[in-house]
């Protein structure tokens, strides 16, 4: 079966450059466009899409307030919204993202429409693809009459005698936002131990997410800094589009570096590269999550930060937006723990405070 798009832009062009895009994706049928929010919530109604594209900033209604409806009005319509690569639109993005919206994109700014058409049909096309794998899952969840009760967490494994205190690394893409407001709220303000987040995204969209989790939770959040020295009870977010990894300070502390290394699994910052930095400097000291994400960005980290001796743990396929980073890792079996998302944030604190007894 066909997914069916709607596709939302007050702009003509973009509405035409999208349009264009999914039609080249195969199992995908435009179903329309509208050019701002209070068409789309009308032709939504009537035309009962599966997915729309959005443009976050429109006259009228923008995309924030659509999604607002879609949410009250218990849309099963997913969405995946269109910004512009600036702080304001990295910050509706991330507003856009904790409302449920399944992926991002940012607007090609190239003057060539083939090649904006291009860039955007390279881009919606994995994002298509996880989209219909969501709704296959959801849908083969939805007629669980009994769904299965939530099992109690096994006790880590034997470890390696530490070498200091413990630190928390993640690592989360696709429907990252959405999780991390969810899991970050969930820590204690004296969790114990510092936290180091990768979440794939471009620059400007770090610091609003930053800035948003910061507000919701009890730990600090803050974007990383280079030369920075980690502290307990302190969330440190990758800066969007550059590498974060972790070395020994002078007395033996943890100093965040922020570079310009090249993409890894695609992407910078990446997962696997701040997870090697630890399995490097600091063996046996990590509690390592992988959380819901495209690609296998991640699993490559987790094999060194085993050898040391690390306890992880997976987000379930139920609770993921995409299932692709944490199958990768359990996959690989360098998993400990494989949990819902409500029940992780228990989890990192149970195994931190394990660590320090």
């Amino acid at each position: 079966m066909n997914i069916r798009v709607l596709v939302v832009d007050d702009s003509v062009v973009f509405r035409r450059i999208v349009s264009d895009a999914l039609a080249g994706v195969p199992g995908v049928e435009v179903v329309g466009t509208a050019s701002n929010g209070r068409l789309a919530l009308a032709r939504m109604a009537v035309l009962q899409p599966d997915l729309v594209t959005l443009d976050i900033e429109m006259p009228e209604m923008g995309g924030i307030q659509v999604l607002e409806a879609m949410a009250a009005a218990g849309s099963h319509a997913g969405a995946i919204v269109l910004s512009s690569l600036t702080l304001r639109g990295g910050e509706t993005t991330v507003r856009a993202l904790e409302l449920g919206a399944f992926d991002f994109l940012t607007k090609p700014e190239n003057s060539d429409g083939e090649a904006n058409l291009n860039h955007l049909r390279l881009r919606l096309l994995p994002m298509i693809r996880a989209f219909e794998r969501r709704r296959e899952i959801r849908e083969i969840l939805r007629g669980e009459t009994h769904p299965a009760p939530a099992r109690p967490f096994p006790p880590p494994p034997e470890r390696p005698r530490r070498t200091g205190p413990p630190l928390v690394l993640i690592g989360v893409s696709t429907g990252g936002p959405g999780a991390l407001a969810r899991l970050v709220p969930a820590l204690p303000g004296d969790l114990g131990a510092p936290v180091f987040i990768v979440q794939h995204m471009p620059a400007m969209f770090t610091q609003p997410l930053a800035v948003s989790l910061d507000a919701k939770s009890a730990i600090r959040v803050k974007e990383a800094e280079d030369g920075e020295l980690a502290r307990a009870n302190v969330a440190y977010l990758a800066p969007g589009g550059r590498q974060m990894k972790l070395a020994a300070g002078p007395k033996g502390e943890i100093l965040l570096r922020i570079t310009d290394d090249p993409p890894e699994n695609g992407c910078r910052p990446a997962v696997d590269y701040l997870f090697r930095s630890a399995a490097l400097h600091f063996p046996g000291r990590s509690v390592a999550v992988i959380l819901t994400g495209m690609g296998s960005d991640g699993s490559d980290g987790l094999r060194l930060l085993k050898r040391g001796g690390c306890f992880s743990i997976a987000q379930d396929e139920a609770s993921c937006v995409v299932f692709g980073m944490p199958k990768e890792a359990i996959e690989a079996g360098v998993v400990d723990t494989v949990a819902p998302l409500e029940m992780i944030g228990a989890a990192i604190v149970r195994s931190v405070r394990e660590a320090r007894a």
